[in-house]
């Protein structure tokens, strides 16, 4: 008996995926649900798992295919000889709707179309064949008009010149690696940010004295009754969340012509991995303790750079928080995570000269930047909002004993 494995459900918004590698090879014996393959989505890595035992006969998709739900990825006979029993032949359908059918659309096409309830039969093709692809879909549902790819008249006209491809790299010392599917997507996303916000950046410093004079005090009693070490991080997720109740406009998005405020408080805390930026979302931080952040950022951010967040763990957040300066970073502008309408950045601390009363003194300095999307915030809020997490910093103890 033949098993077919196919792509499964991806998650919200995902529609699509790439090979990323096979796990196992033709005449491999599988175990039940033993990883067979790993697709590469935009948000994370998942491992197909086989869901019968027997022997691997066929391997449909190669490394590197990009594959929709529900397509075919492998068949597994299961009668131990590795050979699959021939399908029955079926009648031949007339040749003219084989052709007919393949004109329709693509796998990915029609799933976003059924998922926006959009009749595929209404969207023009831009396809070979006139068949219909994803980009024809979203460009339906945007309203925009579609390039259709005529067949060439048999007298040629004249046309504009096409640039040329660039020529093959031939130079040993240039190595060519394609990019990843989740890269790919990162750079789209971000140029869709940068491409839809009125985006803008506004910075302030922070005197961290507080806080680390705090932790120095609190951190041998916070390990040893919670299990876990006190860090920035948690000191900034409560008064994000703090200067998000007051300035709620930073805690929306734009749909169409409404805003959509949200009053719960899930946060994006971005995570550096191999593969590029994961940000896993910390939810309800407004209910939560300083120890129990702590924690979730803790198992979240290894479960990041280990590959095991599910797709869920990575989608919704309500305003992003990021951190360069795990890597040094003195100073950045963070771009958008659209829809979200603003991100935190924040950076190296850095003892620098300041006046404190009068006098000139050396504290550890942290510069913050608030990228916001100005359709809907406001500059002054913008600056009030990043003031109003600078206040808490400094002055932390109210927060602890709150939190």
């Amino acid at each position: 008996m033949a098993i077919e494995i196919r792509v499964p459900t991806l998650g919200e918004s995902v529609v699509e995926a790439s090979i990323g590698r096979w796990l196992k090879q033709v005449g491999d014996t599988i175990k039940m649900d033993e990883a067979l393959v790993e697709l590469e989505t935009d948000k994370v890595n998942i491992e197909v798992p086989s869901t019968s035992a027997g022997i691997l006969t066929e391997i449909v998709r190669q490394t590197g295919d990009t594959v929709a739900i529900n397509d075919l990825l492998a068949t597994i006979s299961t009668n131990g000889s590795g050979a699959v029993a021939p399908a029955p032949i079926a009648e031949a359908a007339p040749a003219a709707s084989i052709i007919e059918d393949s004109k329709k659309a693509t796998p990915v096409a029609k799933h976003i179309a059924d998922a926006n309830n959009v009749d595929i039969a209404q969207v023009r093709g831009s396809g070979a064949g006139g068949k219909v692809t994803k980009e024809d879909v979203q460009a339906h549902l945007l309203g925009q008009p579609v390039a259709v790819v005529s067949t060439p008249s048999p007298i040629a006209t004249p046309e504009p010149p096409v640039q040329k491809a660039m020529p093959a790299v031939t130079d040993p010392r240039i190595e060519r690696k394609p990019m990843s599917r989740r890269r790919r997507v990162i750079a789209a996303n971000l140029v869709k940010a940068q491409h839809t916000a009125a985006m803008l950046t506004t910075f302030n410093e922070v005197d961290m004295g507080a806080v680390m004079e705090l932790r120095k005090r609190r951190v041998e009693a916070f390990l040893q009754k919670h299990g876990v070490k006190l860090g920035f991080m948690s000191f900034f997720a409560k008064a994000v969340t703090g200067a998000l109740k007051q300035f709620p406009l930073l805690n929306a998005e734009i749909d169409g012509e409404d805003v959509l405020v949200k009053h719960y408080y899930d946060l994006g805390i971005a995570v550096g991995t191999n593969e590029g930026l994961v940000v896993p979302v910390l939810r309800g931080v407004d209910t939560k303790t300083f120890a129990a952040i702590e924690k979730e950022i803790g198992d979240l951010a290894a479960r990041a750079r280990g590959n095991k967040l599910g797709i869920a763990e990575l989608q919704g957040a309500t305003f992003t928080v990021t951190n360069g300066g795990t890597y040094g970073s003195l100073m950045s502008t963070p771009i958008l995570s659209y829809p979200q309408v603003g991100i935190l950045g924040m950076h190296k601390i850095q003892e620098r000269p300041m006046v404190v009363k009068g006098e000139i003194a050396i504290r550890p300095m942290m510069y913050l930047a608030l990228s916001y999307d100005h359709r809907i915030v406001d500059g002054s809020e913008a600056v009030r909002f990043l003031v109003s997490v600078k206040e808490m910093i400094e002055d932390p103890e109210q927060m602890l004993l709150e939190g």
